[in-house]
């Protein structure tokens, strides 16, 4: 019984988001409490797309909890990216079960009744917060695939929404859909003509 207790008190889990500078979609968020390391563990940008996948589905089997944050393009237009960031972390931290004690957020600190500090490049040195930006990342792309069978033009499938020279081509060519962010350039621009 008291090794439970113990156990419930170290539960520490990190936070990360993805989808940040993206003009289209949704901006993901993930919490992750782990109870053991994981071989291979890194900044989700650093690993290859079969490595995020095998990791994803190990961290889903093998950590204490996992919990993913979803704030859309219409909510980030509403709020700005900051907060829905924050509010996509704030989301995942409060799904997770159990509750952690403490979180390390990759960045700053949020404004949560949880204890929480900001690290600067958490998802560089920090496993948990490794963990959560794998789940965040397969999670966004994942997202972002399946709007690419919708809106092929865009090409969703290899830019994820982020702006390369093939989406800006696409945009200039078909305008701007659904789940482009309006306030993010050049869309904002396009609408305001």
């Amino acid at each position: 019984m008291n090794f439970i207790i113990n156990l419930l008190f170290m539960l520490i889990a990190g936070v990360d988001e993805v989808g940040r500078g993206a003009l289209a979609g949704p901006v993901v968020a993930a919490a992750v409490i782990l109870d053991n390391d994981i071989e291979g563990l890194n900044d989700s940008k650093k690993l290859t797309e079969r490595k995020r996948n095998r990791l994803f589905k190990v961290i889903n089997d093998s950590a204490i909890a996992v919990a993913v944050g979803i704030k859309w393009n219409d909510y980030i237009d509403e709020v700005n990216i900051k907060v829905a960031s924050e509010h996509a972390m704030i989301e995942a931290i409060y799904s997770l079960k159990p509750q952690p004690k403490k979180v390390m957020v990759d960045g700053f600190p949020l404004d949560i009744k949880i204890q929480n500090e900001g690290i600067i490049k958490g998802d560089q040195k920090i496993r948990s917060i490794m963990a959560a930006s794998i789940i965040a990342k397969v999670t966004r792309d994942e997202i972002m695939r399946s709007f690419h069978y919708i809106y092929p033009m865009y090409g969703f499938d290899k830019n994820k929404g982020y702006g390369t020279k093939q989406h800006y081509d696409a945009l200039k060519e078909h305008s701007y859909i659904s789940i482009h962010r309006e306030t993010f350039k050049p869309i904002s621009s396009m609408i305001n003509k």
